[in-house]
C-alpha cells in the first residue's frame, strides 16, 4: 500500500499541530503565570501539555519564544494596521487610529489561541520578572524600528536621514510603555481597562509635548481644567 495512501489530509495535519502549538503556549503562560518563569522548565511546560521535550522543541527555541509568541501576534496585527492607514493622516493620528482598530482585531486573533484571560495575566507576569521585562523592552525596541520604516515609507522618508519617524514612533512607543506599566499595577487587569488607559494617555500627549503646561491640567476624564485667574 502507498504510504500516502494512510497520510492523513493536510489540513487535518495542519489542525493537529496547532492543536499542539495552542497547548504547548497555554500551558506554557499557565505555569509561567502560576509559578514564575524562571521557576519554569521546559520539561514542565511538555509535561502539562502531555508531549515531550522533543515536540516542545519543534514548535518554540525557547521558554522565551513560547512566552512572547501571542505578543508577537499582537504586534503584528499592530503593523499591518498602520500599513493600512490612509496616506493623507499625519503619522501620529495614523498610529494613534492603527492602535484603535487593532484592538479588537488582536483580541479575536488571541483567542483563536489560547484565553485572552490568560493572555492578559501573563502580560502581568512581565513587569514583575527581570528576564521576560528585559526581552520585552529589547523586543520593543525591534518593533519601534519596524514601525519607524513603516512610517518613513508612508511619507516617502528616508528613515536613516531624516530623524521625524523614530521620533515620533519612540514617543508614541514612551506612551504605550506607561501606560503598561500603570495598568499592571492596577487590579482591573481587563484589555478593556489597558485600552482606556492607553486612549486616555495617547489623548494628552500632543498636548503634553507642545501645551504650556501651567495654563491647566487634565481632570478626570482627560480633559484640560483651566485655571482661572
Amino acid at each position: 500500500m502507498n504510504t500516502a495512501d494512510t497520510a492523513p489530509p493536510t489540513g487535518l495535519r495542519e489542525r493537529k499541530k496547532q492543536r499542539t502549538r495552542d497547548a504547548l503556549l497555554r500551558s506554557a503562560l499557565e505555569l509561567f503565570a502560576e509559578r514564575g518563569y524562571e521557576e519554569t522548565t521546559v520539561d514542565d511546560i511538555a509535561e502539562a501539555a502531555d508531549v515531550s521535550q522533543r515536540t516542545f522543541f519543534r514548535y518554540f527555541a525557547s521558554k522565551e519564544e513560547a512566552a512572547f509568541f501571542v505578543s508577537r501576534l499582537a504586534e503584528a496585527h499592530f503593523v499591518a494596521a498602520v500599513r493600512r492607514r490612509p496616506p493623507d493622516e499625519a503619522p501620529l493620528d495614523a498610529l494613534r487610529q492603527a492602535l484603535v482598530e487593532s484592538w479588537d482585531t488582536i483580541g479575536e486573533a488571541i483567542e483563536q489561541l489560547i484565553p485572552l484571560e490568560l493572555h492578559m495575566r501573563f502580560y502581568r507576569v512581565i513587569e514583575s520578572t527581570p528576564a521576560l521585562l528585559a526581552a520585552h523592552l529589547r523586543r520593543a525596541t525591534e518593533l519601534e524600528e519596524e514601525v519607524a520604516r513603516v512610517v518613513a515609507d508612508r511619507e516617502g522618508l528616508d528613515v536613516d536621514t531624516d530623524p521625524r519617524p523614530r521620533v515620533v514612533v519612540a514617543a508614541f512607543g514612551a506612551v504605550m510603555r506607561v501606560t503598561e506599566r500603570i495598568w499592571s499595577a492596577r487590579e482591573d487587569a481587563g484589555l478593556a481597562a489597558l485600552r482606556d488607559l492607553a486612549t486616555t494617555y495617547l489623548d494628552q500627549m500632543e498636548t503634553a509635548l507642545t501645551g504650556h503646561w501651567r495654563s491647566g491640567a487634565p481632570g478626570p476624564d482627560g480633559r484640560i481644567e483651566r485655571r482661572s485667574t
